[in-house]
C-alpha cells in the first residue's frame, strides 16, 4: 500500500509538473515579441482554448460568419462576389490582442555576440500576414494588387538596422531596428528575431520579416462641377523609400484659379534624408532643399540638418474697423529666403547598476538662422534680415510599448512614453535692435495596460529687446492627452479619448494670427466652416472622441463608429491674451464612421456628421463632410532643431 500511495504521488507530480511546463512553453512561444510567425494550426490550437466571452456578444457572430463562409464557397455569381469582397476570417492577432509589451530587455543574452548573417525577408502587401505563416494571398484583388506593387528592396530594410554582420550585437538593438522599420510610411509590420537554431556562445544569425504597404497613392476630389483636386505619389518608389508626392487643384476663385504642392524625399545610410519640395497656392509660393539626420533612436548620438528655403507668403492683415459686407480681406505679401544649420549631440549618462543601461540622454545642441526679409508688409520691425542664433540644453528619456487599437485598425503600435525637458537661449540680431530669446520645455507620458496612456507638456518662449526693451512675441503652449485603456465586448474593441490643446500669444504683433496648422476654428472643431472671419490671436481647445472599433471589412478597409465633442475658445484681440472670457465658446457634436485600410499609404477616411450651434456658415447648423486627416499624433520625446516656436502654426 505505501508503495502504490508513493507511485500515485510521483505521477500526480509529474503529470502536474509536464502539465504546467507545457503550458509556460506555449505561452512563452506565442509570445508576439520571441515567436518566428507561428503556425497557423498550432494558433487555432491556441484559439480554441481561450474562454469566450459570453456577455459581451449580443449575437452568436461565430455562427454568421460561418453560414457566410459557407455562401462564398457556392459556385455562384453572387458567393464568388461576397469571397471577393469581403474578408470573412478573423486574424488570429486581432482574437487575441496584444498586451502591453516594453522593448526592452528582450534579447539581452545575445547581447555582444558577434552577428554573423542577417537574413531579410520581405513580403507583398496583401495576402501575406507575420502573425500566420501560411496565410497566402487568395483573392483577385490581393493578387493584382501584389501584381503592380514593387517590394520593398533589402538594401532599403538594411539601411534601418542597427547592427551589421561582423559587428557586436549591441543591447536593444533588434528591438530598436524593429520599431524604426515599423514607423516608415512604406512598411506595416516588421520582426527582427535572432535564429536560436544557430546561435552560438558567441554569435549569433539574425532574421528579419517585413510586410509592405501598398505605397502608390492616387486620388480625385470633386468639390463642385468645375472644381475639383488630383492627388498622385509613391511613398516607397522603385521600392528604394523615395517618397514622391503631388497634389494639383483646379477650378478655385480668383485671384488664383489653381493650386498646386509637391516634395521628393530620398533616404540614404545611417539615417540621413534629403528633401526637396515647391508649394504654390493662394498666389503664396514657396520652395526648398534640405539634407538632414534626426534623433532616430535612443542610441543615437549625432543629429543636424542644413536647408535652404525661398518664400513668398500671402498674409491676411487684421482692420482698424470691422469690414463691411462684402469686402475683401486686407491681403499683402511677405517675401524673404532663409538658410539654417543645427548640430546636436546626445551624452549617456553613467549608470550605477552593471546589469542596466541609463535610458536617460543629456542633448546639447545649437542653431544658426538667417532670414533676408524683401518686403516688410506689416511694418514691423522683424520682419528683416535678421540671424538667430540658438543653444539648447536637455534631457531626455525615451522608451516605447506595444499596443493596438490606438490609432491603427489591429497592427502593432509602437506607444512612446518619457520625459523631455529643455531649455533654448539665442540671440537674435535684426536691423532694429538686438533681441534675447528663451524658451522653457517640459513634457512627459506614462503608458499603463489598465491605465491607459496619458501625456502632458507645457511649453513657453518669448523675446526680451535688448536695452531698456520689453518682452515681445510671448508664446505659451501646452497640450493633455488620455487613452482609456482597450475595452473588448466580443469582437469589438472600445477606447475613449480626451485632449486639450492651448496656444496663447503675449504681446504678438498686430499682423500675427492663429490661422495655420490647427489654430484656427476650423481646425480646432473639427468640420466647422465659419459664417464670417475669424482671426484668432489665443485659443484653447477641449475635445473628446469615442471610437467602437467592429470586426467588419469591405475592400480591405476595417470600420469603426465614432463619436466627437469639440470645444474652442477663441481671444481676437490684436496682441494675445488669455482665450477664456473674451467670447462663447465655439462648440460641434457628431457622429460617424472611420474607414481604415492598413496596407495603402491613404489608410484614414472618414465620413462624419457634425452639429454646430454657433457659427457655422450653414443655417441648420449640420455639416456632412468627409475628412482623411487623423485628429491626433503620438508626440515623441525627441530633440529637434533649436528654434523659435512658430506661432501661426500652433
Amino acid at each position: 500500500m505505501p508503495r502504490l500511495f508513493t507511485f500515485r504521488l510521483l505521477f500526480l507530480l509529474s503529470w502536474l509538473l509536464a502539465f504546467g511546463t507545457g503550458r509556460a512553453a506555449r505561452a512563452q512561444e506565442f509570445s508576439p515579441r520571441l515567436a518566428v510567425p507561428p503556425d497557423s494550426l498550432r494558433a487555432a490550437e491556441q484559439a480554441e482554448s481561450l474562454p469566450t466571452d459570453s456577455l459581451g456578444r449580443r449575437f452568436d457572430e461565430e455562427r454568421v460568419r460561418l453560414n457566410l463562409q459557407r455562401f462564398t464557397q457556392r459556385k455562384t455569381i453572387a458567393g464568388r462576389a461576397v469571397q471577393a469582397f469581403f474578408r470573412l476570417s478573423r486574424p488570429r492577432e486581432e482574437d487575441h490582442g496584444l498586451d502591453a509589451v516594453l522593448l526592452n530587455r528582450q534579447f539581452d543574452q545575445h547581447n555582444f555576440k558577434i552577428v554573423r548573417r542577417v537574413s531579410i525577408t520581405p513580403f507583398d502587401a496583401f495576402g501575406y500576414s507575420l502573425n500566420d505563416s501560411l496565410r497566402q494571398p487568395r483573392t483577385f484583388l490581393e493578387k493584382s494588387g501584389n501584381a503592380i506593387h514593387i517590394r520593398t528592396a533589402p538594401s532599403r530594410i538594411r539601411q534601418l538596422l542597427l547592427f551589421r554582420p561582423g559587428q557586436p550585437l549591441l543591447p536593444q538593438a533588434l528591438a530598436e531596428s524593429e520599431r524604426l522599420l515599423r514607423q516608415t510610411d512604406e512598411l506595416l509590420d516588421a520582426r527582427v528575431l535572432v535564429n536560436e537554431l544557430t546561435a552560438s556562445r558567441d554569435s549569433v544569425d539574425i532574421l528579419v520579416y517585413t510586410t509592405d504597404v501598398f505605397s502608390i497613392n492616387a486620388g480625385f476630389d470633386v468639390r463642385s462641377a468645375t472644381e475639383a483636386i488630383v492627388t498622385a505619389g509613391d511613398r516607397n518608389f522603385l521600392g528604394l523609400g523615395h517618397q514622391l508626392d503631388n497634389r494639383y487643384q483646379y477650378g478655385r476663385d480668383l485671384p488664383q484659379t489653381w493650386g498646386y504642392e509637391g516634395t521628393y524625399q530620398v533616404p540614404f545610410r545611417n539615417f540621413v534624408y534629403a528633401k526637396g519640395y515647391y508649394f504654390n497656392e493662394f498666389e503664396s509660393h514657396s520652395g526648398g532643399v534640405s539634407v538632414q539626420r534626426d534623433f532616430y533612436s535612443p542610441s543615437a548620438r549625432w543629429a543636424g540638418a542644413l536647408s535652404s528655403d525661398v518664400i513668398n507668403q500671402r498674409l491676411v492683415l487684421p482692420r482698424d474697423a470691422p469690414p463691411r459686407e462684402g469686402e475683401q480681406p486686407n491681403f499683402q505679401f511677405r517675401s524673404y529666403t532663409s538658410h539654417s544649420l543645427w548640430v546636436g549631440r546626445a551624452l549617456r549618462l553613467r549608470s550605477y547598476d552593471l546589469g542596466y543601461e541609463n535610458p536617460g540622454r543629456l542633448i546639447i545642441a545649437g542653431s544658426v538662422r538667417h532670414e533676408d526679409h524683401t518686403t516688410n508688409p506689416t511694418n514691423t520691425p522683424d520682419d528683416r534680415t535678421r540671424t538667430t542664433v540658438l543653444g539648447t540644453v536637455g534631457y531626455s528619456v525615451r522608451r516605447y510599448y506595444k499596443d493596438k487599437y490606438l490609432f491603427g485598425f489591429g497592427r502593432t503600435e509602437d506607444v512612446p512614453a518619457g520625459t523631455l525637458l529643455s531649455f533654448t537661449a539665442g540671440y537674435e540680431n535684426n536691423a532694429v535692435s538686438p533681441r534675447h530669446y528663451f524658451d522653457a520645455r517640459i513634457a512627459t507620458a506614462g503608458y499603463s495596460l489598465r491605465q491607459g496612456y496619458l501625456y502632458g507638456s507645457l511649453d513657453f518662449g518669448t523675446f526680451k529687446r535688448a536695452g531698456r526693451g520689453g518682452w515681445e512675441q510671448g508664446l505659451l503652449t501646452s497640450q493633455v492627452l488620455y487613452f482609456t485603456r482597450r475595452y473588448r465586448l466580443g469582437s469589438y474593441q472600445l477606447r475613449n479619448l480626451v485632449s486639450t490643446r492651448l496656444a496663447a500669444g503675449f504681446n504678438r504683433y498686430p499682423a500675427e494670427v492663429l490661422l495655420s496648422g490647427l489654430g484656427g476654428v476650423a481646425g480646432a472643431v473639427r468640420g466647422f466652416q465659419p459664417q464670417g472671419q475669424i482671426l484668432p490671436t489665443s485659443r484653447f481647445v477641449a475635445s473628446y472622441e469615442g471610437t467602437v472599433y467592429t470586426p467588419l471589412s469591405l475592400l480591405g478597409f476595417r470600420m469603426a463608429i465614432l463619436g466627437f465633442a469639440d470645444m474652442a475658445f477663441i481671444n481676437q484681440r490684436i496682441g494675445g491674451g488669455s482665450p477664456f472670457g473674451a467670447e462663447a465658446p465655439y462648440t460641434g457634436f457628431g457622429i460617424g464612421f472611420r474607414f481604415r485600410n492598413e496596407l495603402t499609404v491613404l489608410r484614414t477616411f472618414q465620413i462624419l456628421l457634425g452639429f454646430y450651434p454657433r457659427g457655422q456658415l450653414t443655417p441648420n447648423g449640420l455639416r456632412l463632410f468627409e475628412t482623411n486627416r487623423d485628429s491626433y499624433q503620438f508626440a515623441d520625446f525627441s530633440f529637434g532643431q533649436p528654434s523659435v516656436v512658430r506661432y501661426d502654426y500652433q
